[in-house]
């Protein structure tokens, strides 16, 4: 069950909404749109076949509608002062970030656009209902995950056990402390299927080389001497941009050689809660 909701706008100021305290005039009473959200799924038909074939899916926007009790002391606050106080934060076509606590230790960040705020006048009950839409429909954990590890030149895996019920990219740092040509990341997801991400050009002892494959901000950098530049042509077209999913994810990166140091960074995401 959510507790808490903190609500930032863009002037960076912080309303923070508490489950059944209403001591700063403001009551959290309901937090709807937090199950995953619906998938649009596209399909072709064939002649003289039953049903259809699939061929790719999407998932919808989040729409969160945010409930909250207007509870004025009449002495310092009144209706109007608490509702044109939430203005502040909930005007429609606003940028908010939401950072959510539930009763099970979990803190998850979200953001969107408020698409309106209703709280109608004339009510024995004063309320205000928000409604979110966030692009990104996923909650997302605060603070990433960092794993340790070398390359082989044999069969030895190491596995990560993803928590996160929506899969996620994850930020590949290699910290070459040698002469290297190429590498190649080796994933069998939890279901069994096996992917790889094949990388070819020299790299020298302290170049650092960092492959991101999380969605929206895919990239493959080199940094030496100082100065960061794209070695995306490194990459042929055949390799996977990998991710996370799920379960527990084997790995190995190969490279022949002496092992070499790497760190593979990533945030957790929560399709519903």
């Amino acid at each position: 069950m959510i507790t808490k909701i903190e609500v930032t706008n863009v002037a960076g100021t912080v309303l923070t909404l508490l489950l059944d305290d209403y001591t700063n005039g403001f009551v959290l009473e309901d937090v709807q749109g937090l199950d995953p959200v619906k998938a649009t799924i596209v399909t072709s038909k064939f002649a003289k076949k039953a049903g259809s074939q699939f061929q790719n899916s999407q998932r919808e926007n989040r729409n969160l509608i945010v409930k909250i009790g207007l509870e004025p002391d009449y002495v310092l606050t009144s209706v109007r002062s608490l509702r044109w106080f939430l203005y502040d934060y909930f005007t429609p076509d606003a940028v908010v970030s939401l950072r959510l606590y539930d009763d099970d230790d979990l803190v998850v960040d979200i953001s969107g656009h408020v698409e309106s705020c209703d709280a109608p006048l004339f009510s024995k009950e004063p309320q205000m209902d928000v409604s979110i839409i966030c692009t990104d429909p996923d909650f997302i954990v605060l603070d990433p995950v960092v794993e340790d590890g070398f390359t082989v030149s044999d069969t030895t895996e190491f596995f990560i056990n993803y928590p996160g019920t929506a899969k996620t990219g994850f930020e590949f740092v290699l910290h070459v402390d040698r002469t290297l040509t190429d590498f190649t990341i080796y994933q069998t997801e939890p279901g069994g299927a096996t992917k790889q991400f094949d990388f070819s050009a020299t790299l020298v002892a302290d170049d650092e080389l960092t492959i991101s494959t999380v969605e929206g901000n895919k990239f493959v950098n080199l940094l030496r001497g100082g100065v960061t530049s794209s070695v995306l042509y490194g990459v042929p077209s055949t390799s996977s941009w990998l991710e996370l999913k799920r379960g527990f994810n084997n790995f190995r990166v190969y490279a022949l050689g002496a092992p070499i140091p790497f760190t593979i960074t990533y945030t957790p995401r929560h399709g519903g809660l």
